[in-house]
């Protein structure tokens, strides 16, 4: 599969984010291209990771059918033949959009993360450990690392295209949407976690936390949107090895996440841009990271021209 940087395709390009490009198919549908670029520390690498986008993509694809009954979503296809049927502009341009492309509805992007935390891990951890706080809101005293959260936790963050995203109360949520969309997101998003974390489980994975980000379409329908249950949006652990009060296990960029840690702990990096060149053994654990989480998500192996 051709390693992609950055796409450059002959249609109108709407934005280009962390790590993908959005572009305009028609006043009514989008084309998302997702890039093999990774970022860690909402810190954009270098280097790509091979087949990432095609992960990226595929899983978020598998997810999208797999939960069409639970909410409406913005998903069309991610089939690069069917893709290239409604746009032929594309087909000299195959190998670049093959696997990683998905064509979707275009929405109103709500302007907050969705996030839905079912154990105490990462910044969550960070912050109960220093005040018992999960964005400025009371945790039950007592939590561990990696404890089970019963029930699991709607917790929004600020959307950031570059620089830090930010955890914020639900309260911000409702102040800045009305109490009624506020609500409709956490009913929605709680519910695809518990529809998620449910395959996931039957898979030996458990989903420790996961963003989701939602739109409305011109009918006002909420739509799910973006990526969904991905490695880049997740944390996934393996059940088999889950032991509450230390860190676990994880199917995702964790060998990359530790590689930057290790550096941030010997101040070898700020953590800010421009990163650090990453070695050629920790681009290659990571890439195998992603197949790993997509085969065990999907039951299948990656196809290189989905």
């Amino acid at each position: 599969m051709t390693l992609i940087v950055e796409s450059r395709l002959p249609l109108p390009l709407l934005r280009r984010g962390k790590v993908r490009e959005v572009y305009e198919v028609d006043p009514e549908h989008l084309l998302l291209v997702a890039s093999d670029r990774v970022s860690a520390f909402d810190v954009v690498m270098a280097e790509p990771i091979p087949r990432k986008g095609a992960v990226l993509t595929q899983v978020s694809a598998f997810w999208f059918e797999l939960l069409h009954g639970v909410l409406p979503s913005h998903y069309v296809t991610a089939a690069t033949d069917r893709i290239l049927d409604r746009i032929p502009d594309l087909i000299p341009h195959r190998a670049e959009v093959a696997g990683r492309t998905m064509l979707v509805r275009r929405t109103q992007p709500v302007p907050f993360e969705c996030v839905v935390r079912g154990y105490l891990s990462g910044s969550a951890w960070a912050e109960y450990r220093r005040q018992g706080t999960l964005a400025g809101e009371a945790l039950p005293t007592g939590l561990v690392e990696s404890a089970r959260l019963d029930p699991p936790i709607f917790s929004p963050a600020t959307k950031a295209e570059t620089g830090h995203d930010e955890n914020v109360p639900f309260s911000a949520v409702a102040d800045a949407l009305g109490h009624k969309e506020a609500d409709a997101l956490r009913e929605a998003s709680l519910k695809i976690y518990e529809a998620g974390r449910t395959h996931a489980a039957s898979r030996g994975i458990i989903i420790a936390d996961t963003k989701f980000e939602f739109g409305r379409d011109g009918d006002g329908t909420l739509r799910l949107i973006d990526e969904v249950l991905t490695p880049d949006s997740s944390r996934f652990w393996p059940a088999d090895r889950y032991e509450p009060g230390r860190p676990q296990a994880s199917f995702d960029k964790q060998p990359l996440r530790d590689f930057l840690a290790g550096l941030k702990a010997k101040g070898q990096w700020n953590g800010e841009a421009p990163p650090p060149r990453l070695p050629e053994e920790v681009v290659l654990a990571t890439s195998r990271r992603y197949l790993d989480a997509f085969e065990r998500i999907t039951g299948r192996p990656l196809e290189d021209d989905a």
